[in-house]
């Protein structure tokens, strides 16, 4: 029993170093710091996320490039990926426009990087997605695709 107890105080002890140095996973820091647009993943529409983030309406570009399968067999696991060429792009985002929230994922990018992310989300019907790259002056544009899922993700 003492050896139980012992190994115990040491777990305990271990724990209470890696915690005061900071090693122990820590709540999200963007949700602590207040950090992330609440109203840009409750926004219900492309326009009203873009009122949201105070961007401009988007244009379609070339520039733009996504890749999402033509059919989800999954819709709980959907894989997407977003890249841009265009210059000062600041953030990516991921939006499918008949989830309950539009904007799926949001990255934040800068120049010392390539603009290019892959994610996987979760869609409940067949929906347009869409990857959206913001620029540091509000410019925005949009690569789009039709995603047809065959067993939703959202319990359907």
């Amino acid at each position: 029993m003492n050896a139980r107890r012992k190994m115990l105080s040491d777990a305990a002890r271990v724990a209470v170093a890696l915690a005061a140095a900071g090693w122990l996973p820590q709540v999200a820091f963007a949700q602590q710091a207040g950090a992330w647009n609440k109203a840009a993943f409750d926004a219900k529409s492309l326009a009203d996320l873009m009122k949201a983030l105070g961007a401009s309406a988007p244009v379609e570009s070339k520039d733009v490039t996504l890749t999402a399968p033509d059919i989800a067999e999954n819709g709980a696991v959907v894989p997407l990926g977003a890249s841009t060429t265009v210059a000062g792009v600041k953030t990516l985002l991921m939006l499918v426009e008949k989830n309950p929230n539009t904007l799926a994922a949001s990255f934040e990018v800068t120049d010392a990087i390539e603009a290019s992310v892959s994610t996987r989300v979760k869609m409940g019907q067949s929906s347009d997605v869409y990857a959206v790259a913001i620029t540091a002056d509000g410019k925005a544009f949009f690569a789009k695709k039709e995603v047809k899922v065959t067993l939703g993700g959202c319990g359907g």
